[in-house]
Parts: structure tokens; C-alpha cells; sequence
């Protein structure tokens, strides 16, 4: 078992509805619980079913240097990248129209 947040942005409240059976939404969107790997697999599963036009992060506790990984789904600006091993955030320039 290992620590779980989900953040949502802009997702239909079915899948909002699903991630509240196995976590608790301390937010509007943000989601945390201590779940398996299996169930963190499943509920990724059903990010990218449900999610939609939305986009969603998902951190979860893990054994590597930064104590942490995660993943994204979706549209944002903010988008991973990976630095001499590292998880990093990178951000995309703003949309001009």
C-alpha cells in the first residue's frame, strides 16, 4: 500500500463519483487514499476511460530518490519530463491566439 493524490480539472462527475469509492476528496477534484498498486493501476484505468476532455495528475509513493512518481492525463502546460533520472515538471509556453 502506498500513499495516492489524484487532482482533477474539468472532468465529468462520473468519474469524479468513481475516484470518491476509493479515495476521499479532501477538495473539489484533489483526491488522496493509501491504496495497493493493483487498485492504483485500476483507478488509472478509469482515469483514462472517464476522463474525457479533462486532465488529471496522479502521484503516488514509490521507491526512487524523490520518494515519489506520477503520471498525467490530458491537456495542461505543465508536462513531465525526465532529467538524468529524475521526474521533473516542465511548462509549456501560453497559447497566443
Amino acid at each position: 500500500m502506498s500513499m495516492l493524490v489524484v487532482v482533477t480539472e474539468n472532468v465529468p462527475p462520473r468519474l469524479r463519483g468513481r475516484l470518491a469509492v476509493w479515495l476521499l476528496e479532501v477538495r473539489a477534484g484533489v483526491y488522496v487514499g493509501d491504496v495497493s498498486r493493483r487498485v492504483r493501476e485500476m483507478i488509472w484505468y478509469q482515469i483514462n476511460e472517464l476522463a474525457e476532455e479533462g486532465n488529471v495528475v496522479m502521484a503516488w509513493a514509490t521507491n526512487t530518490e524523490s520518494g515519489f512518481d506520477f503520471q498525467t492525463y490530458g491537456d495542461n502546460r505543465r508536462v513531465p519530463v525526465e532529467m538524468d533520472g529524475l521526474r521533473l515538471v516542465s511548462f509549456l509556453p501560453l497559447k497566443t491566439s
